[in-house]
């Protein structure tokens, strides 16, 4: 099993983060913020990843802390799963519509941290989440995890869609990415190392 769990705690969260790629899809998430929880749930059941994500922060300030340093831990717990990254297929694209949405998720496992977020305009916030907060949380993961990551939305009108559709292609991506293929035996790079 291929297990990446994390603990980092700050003078502004404290963090526990569990992420098992090779999971069923469950989630037992606790951030304090609602809809990032639906979030977080929808990534790890279209992943199929175990995800367990408890955090305290400080809400009574904003939620950019907590979202940010959950990316953080996730995506560390993410370059610890993956291990030395062998057999991997270490791509992966998916196109996910919603209702009038329809957004790309484009990832690679490269160890060369990059994020494009081409997600256009969204309601400043669904429920209590800051939507600004979702370029955040896929920036710390991206250079935490190693991802070389492409995120736009191609069109859409509603934000609660947009971003929904970007956590559910993101664990769809990832979850292709991230798989065992039985024609690598190795590193699945020229250069002998990711």
């Amino acid at each position: 099993m291929r297990i990446g769990k994390i603990n980092r705690a700050t003078n502004e969260t404290r963090i526990d983060v569990e992420l098992n790629l090779d999971g069923a899809g469950t989630a037992e998430i606790s951030s304090g913020i609602g809809f990032f929880d639906h979030m977080l749930n929808l990534f790890a059941a279209h992943g199929q990843f175990d995800l367990k994500v408890v955090c305290a922060g400080d809400l009574e300030v904003d939620g950019h802390h907590s979202v940010e340093d959950i990316g953080i831990a996730m995506g560390a717990a993410l370059k610890a799963a993956l291990g030395d990254k062998r057999g991997i297929t270490r791509y992966g694209t998916f196109f996910l519509p919603m209702d009038e949405t329809l957004a790309l998720v484009s990832l690679d496992i490269s160890g060369r941290p990059f994020l494009v977020c081409e997600i256009g305009e969204l309601a400043p916030t669904i429920g209590a989440f800051d939507t600004e907060l979702v370029e955040e949380f896929l920036r710390a993961f991206a250079f935490n995890a190693g991802l070389t990551l492409h995120v736009k939305i191609l069109y859409g009108k509603n934000s609660h869609h947009k971003v929904e559709a970007i956590f559910k292609a993101l664990g769809h991506a990832l979850r292709t990415a991230v798989a065992h293929d039985d024609k690598i035996t190795g590193i699945p790079s020229t250069k002998g190392a990711l």
